[in-house]
């Protein structure tokens, strides 16, 4: 399931960047418990809000889904 991924994608990248899920939050103009359920997978995110959150971690929408695999 592709929110399964993202949200362990974002949670890995923002573990890497030393980030708390409220940091992250903070940077990105959003909601510490919509982080929290993204990375949780139980989000449908948009893309918009996709686009917020990795220019908060300092990477790329490719870069987001460079180990992504469709099944």
């Amino acid at each position: 399931m592709i929110e399964k991924y993202v949200g362990e994608k974002i949670r890995e990248l923002r573990k890497n960047a030393s980030l708390t899920q409220e940091e992250l939050a903070f940077k990105s103009g959003l909601d510490r418990t919509y982080i929290a359920s993204v990375e949780a997978g139980h989000r449908n995110i948009s893309i918009k809000n996709l686009d917020k959150i990795t220019q908060s971690l300092g990477c790329t929408l490719s870069e987001l889904f460079e180990d992504y695999e469709v099944k």
